[in-house]
């Protein structure tokens, strides 16, 4: 399991042994969610990226 500090509030976020590129983690003090990484066993996080809504366009 990785040890990972939120982007926003420095807060420890728990990454599993087995996440993947691509997969989302949120900050559980803060709610800011966090895109993985994964290149060569080194697990790294970004801001995850906003989704607008359509609705329908």
């Amino acid at each position: 399991m990785a040890d990972l500090s939120c982007l926003v509030c420095k807060s420890e976020i728990e990454v599993e042994e087995r996440v993947t590129t691509g997969e989302i983690v949120e900050c559980e003090s803060c709610g800011q969610e966090h895109e993985v990484q994964v290149e060569a066993q080194l697990v790294t996080i970004a801001l995850a990226p906003e989704i607008e809504e359509t609705w329908g366009e």
